[in-house]
């Protein structure tokens, strides 16, 4: 099955005829994602990459019930980080489920008001600064790969579950485990922004409800509190899917911020070693160097019999 994202989902491209919008559009479609609508305000009757364009998320909607057969179930955003908060409110009130928000920079207030509004309305959302998920052999949305051919060649289907808080490790994880011998369900870049929508602890829990994903990789970071989250879902039995780990930022210290906007230590919270301690605590498997994460997988594969 996969989580977030497969072929049968219908897909919205917010500011699609931008330049990021036009780039990942061809993207998605090239890996078989079913985009049904592109919304750019003024640039209503235009297409892009065949992808009908309308001047609001309202109208891409009925479109997409009346001519795709059901309503969108996904919109990314490639828009201003200004304007994010806008065109996410807008999305969320035409009925949309799932956002994909890919930009950098969005303002935390506008984020928690997205997080108030998608709660308000039984909406979800992943990012903001996300590259978004990729289900192999099935779909892509958001920009994981960069390109169709590299994302079919990197990435091949199976039973292993990939989150990270990194863009580009969500890819290098995914490219040396398929060196590895390893098959993948989906990909998942919760972003790197400090106010998040889905955080590793809620991706687990799509894991571990998926019946293709039979074990999950992480790579977390130094900061926040979502390695601990995830450590108590472990330990309160509610993630019960072997997890093998790597977090990243060890040498780092208090005032630090490691990449990301999210991975900043603040006094004793969100150390490297109170997240391997943690997960470890849980039953987690947490390898010390990245070089070791995609071997431990395959190890923790064949003892659960999990080897695909």
């Amino acid at each position: 099955m996969a989580i977030l994202i497969d072929e049968a989902k219908r897909v919205c491209v917010q500011g699609i005829t931008g330049r990021e919008g036009r780039a990942r559009t061809s993207l998605m479609r090239g890996f078989g994602t079913n985009v049904v609508a592109g919304v750019t305000p003024g640039k209503a009757g235009e297409s892009v990459e065949g992808v009908p364009v309308f001047n609001t998320v309202a109208e891409a909607m009925t479109h997409s019930e009346s001519a795709a057969g059901g309503p969108i179930d996904i919109s990314v955003l490639f828009v201003p980080a200004r304007l994010v908060q806008a065109a996410a409110f807008e999305a969320i009130d035409a009925g949309v489920k799932l956002l994909i928000l890919i930009p950098d920079r969005v303002p935390v207030w506008d984020a928690m008001r997205i997080a108030r509004r998608g709660s308000d309305r039984g909406a979800v959302f992943l990012g903001p600064n996300t590259l978004g998920a990729v289900s192999p052999g099935k779909a892509v949305v958001g920009m994981i790969g960069g390109r169709a051919e590299s994302a079919r060649a990197w990435f091949h289907p199976g039973n292993v579950g990939i989150m990270s808080r990194s863009g580009g490790m969500t890819s290098s994880c995914g490219y040396y485990l398929g060196q590895a011998g390893v098959g993948l369900s989906t990909l998942v870049h919760v972003g790197g922004d400090s106010v998040l929508g889905l955080r590793l602890p809620d991706v687990a829990l799509l894991f571990e409800n998926d019946p293709q994903t039979e074990a999950v990789v992480v790579f977390g970071e130094i900061g926040g509190s979502q390695e601990e989250d995830l450590a108590a879902l472990i330990r309160d039995g509610r993630v019960t899917k072997p997890i093998v780990a790597y977090i990243g930022g060890k040498v780092a210290k208090e005032g630090t911020r490691f990449s990301h906007a999210g991975a900043i230590i603040e006094g004793n919270r969100g150390t490297h070693e109170g997240k391997v301690r943690a997960l470890r605590d849980a039953g987690a498997l947490v390898v010390e160097s990245f070089g070791d994460l995609a071997g431990a997988t395959m190890q923790t594969l064949i003892k659960t019999g999990a080897v695909r």
